[in-house]
């Protein structure tokens, strides 16, 4: 388990995180949304060890994090959301060079890899410079990279930005498979379908605050599971009856239609507005 308490993070006088506290349990697939500089790749570059909290602490079941806590370390993956391949490298070379940074038996490293590439689509392709790559199987074999240790912790911030949709769903697939295996997955993305079809918690967050919290579905519950949507306005219902009653008293066009995470999202961060602007 990840236990974060009360962490502050601030560059000069820029307080970047605000007092985070929460846990991440053993085998959670974790989502943590939230609008640019909100504070989200702050708090991922704190867990995963490269800065270290200003105030408060970190602690993998029971150890605290910190820069030189290379034991923990061992046992995280990290997919950033820059390309961060050795762009003159084959696709087999990257992950050869990432397994022995883990000090992993090449015997290990080869099996391993063979076995990623497999299952991300990358065998066909293991031979070719990274450099020459769709901007898709960059993404992939990042993800590969950072899983040839077999960690028990992955991070993956912004894993699918800037790559198609099939490919995207791709990974999708993948990172079900590898959460099913009992593995503990924290996600920053601006995709929110993204947390939707793969997080089993969410936490928005705002100014370095997490400000909403719980499963997908409860969020949804919680603020109403159908919506009227205006040019001007969107309304949420508990039942598809009570929007159809409403609609019949509007005046103006409007659709109604389910809820979404990405409603709810964009409900509460402009309601977060509202609340700090007064």
């Amino acid at each position: 388990m990840i236990d974060i308490q009360n962490v502050n993070k601030y560059f000069d006088t820029v307080k970047a995180v605000d007092g985070l506290s929460f846990q991440v349990k053993e085998g959670m697939f974790l989502g943590l949304l939230g609008p640019n500089g909100a504070g989200k790749t702050t708090t991922i570059k704190m867990m995963i060890g490269l800065l270290d909290p200003t105030e408060g602490q970190i602690r993998y079941d029971g150890q605290i994090m910190g820069k030189g806590q290379i034991e923990i370390k061992k046992k995280i993956g990290v997919v950033s959301q820059h390309i961060n391949l050795d762009k003159e490298l084959t696709v087999e070379e990257n992950m050869i060079f990432s397994g022995k940074l883990y000090h992993m038996k090449r015997k290990d490293i080869l099996e391993r890899t063979d076995e990623l590439l497999t299952l991300l689509g990358l065998n066909d392709v293991k031979n070719r410079v990274s450099k020459n790559l769709s901007g898709g199987m960059k993404r992939k074999l990042m993800i590969a990279k950072a899983l040839v240790h077999d960690p028990e912790f992955i991070f993956l911030d912004e894993p699918t930005v800037g790559i198609d949709v099939h490919a995207r769903k791709e990974i999708w697939r993948f990172l079900k498979k590898f959460h099913s295996e009992g593995k503990t997955i924290i996600l920053t993305t601006h995709y929110i379908e993204e947390a939707e079809q793969l997080c089993d918690y969410v936490m928005l967050v705002n100014h370095g605050r997490v400000f909403k919290e719980n499963t997908a579905d409860a969020l949804i519950e919680e603020l109403g599971r159908f919506k009227i949507e205006s040019d001007t306005d969107m309304t949420f219902f508990n039942t598809l009856e009570e929007a159809n009653h409403a609609s019949t008293k509007l005046k103006c066009l409007y659709t109604i239609s389910q809820t979404s995470l990405e409603d709810v999202f964009y409900h509460y961060t402009n309601e977060q507005v509202h609340v700090w602007k007064s």
